[in-house]
């Protein structure tokens, strides 16, 4: 694995200096934009919209329009705007971990300590396992500031990059339709869930999509007609609610029996 960020953690006085890798990979196909007529490649070029002429990536430089002319940012304009974010992610604080909100979660990092920082990333990753704990963060990469959470994950410290408040939408633009739903109803619900309730075991879920588009692709290679599984779905109408939950709970308890 090639490290995307290297700079030091720190909390309180200690630093560690790591080296931080993206913890997670794309599973799409590598699919190639075509056109329809002739199944050319489409290529996108980077053209000076004077000159019409194609600009190479070496002479490609990044602007702010003020007024009616550009400010040119360079490399190290980013670096020096915050030097220590760009260099530091600093623990500001720790929290529980249950009370932070799933959907805020983006994207998240492994963490390796380099040269002269392993017992101090080994302390870090003990207190955080023995207290339950996350560590809130900020920090820049790639040219723009990160809010983080960091914890452990099999051994390894993990920085989750998670999601200013900013950028979450207010749930008051969601139409929610007023209904009551009674005591039994719920009640059956809930015997429904315990009856569905298992441990979370990750490695079980397989993204069978990829799997089922290359056998689509396949097919259609060698002239065969794809077959398509008909899903039909209806809404469960409010008075069909009790029958569809009590038969939903029956067919649970059969497949465990």
């Amino acid at each position: 694995m090639k490290s995307i960020w290297n700079g030091t953690v720190s909390f309180g006085l200690v630093s560690i200096p790591i080296k931080m890798y993206s913890a997670s990979e794309g599973r799409t196909l590598d699919l190639d934009m075509l056109d329809k007529h002739d199944h050319a490649r489409i290529r996108y070029k980077r053209v000076n919209e004077n000159t019409g002429k194609e600009v190479a990536y070496k002479d490609i430089v990044k602007g702010y329009k003020k007024d009616d002319a550009y400010v040119i940012l360079e490399k190290e304009d980013f670096e020096n705007a915050n030097l220590k974010k760009s260099k530091t992610i600093d623990i500001e604080e720790f929290v529980e971990e249950t009370e932070v909100a799933d959907m805020l979660f983006k994207n998240p990092y492994y963490l390796e300590p380099q040269k002269e920082g392993g017992k101090a990333y080994n302390l870090l990753r003990d207190a955080l396992k023995k207290t339950g704990k996350l560590g809130v963060a900020t920090f820049v990469m790639r040219q723009k500031e990160n809010l983080s959470l960091i914890g452990v994950y099999k051994n390894v410290i993990v920085l989750h990059v998670i999601r200013f408040a900013e950028e979450i939408r207010d749930t008051k633009e969601i139409k929610i339709p007023k209904s009551k739903t009674s005591d039994k109803e719920i009640s059956m619900a809930e015997s429904l869930i315990e009856n569905y309730t298992a441990k979370f075991e990750f490695e079980k879920y397989k993204d069978v999509y990829n799997e089922q588009l290359l056998k689509t692709i396949e097919s259609k290679s060698s002239g065969k007609k794809v077959k398509v599984e008909k899903v039909e779905s209806e809404p469960t109408a409010a008075k069909d609610l009790m029958a569809k939950l009590k038969a939903s709970l029956e067919k649970r308890k059969k497949m465990a029996s």
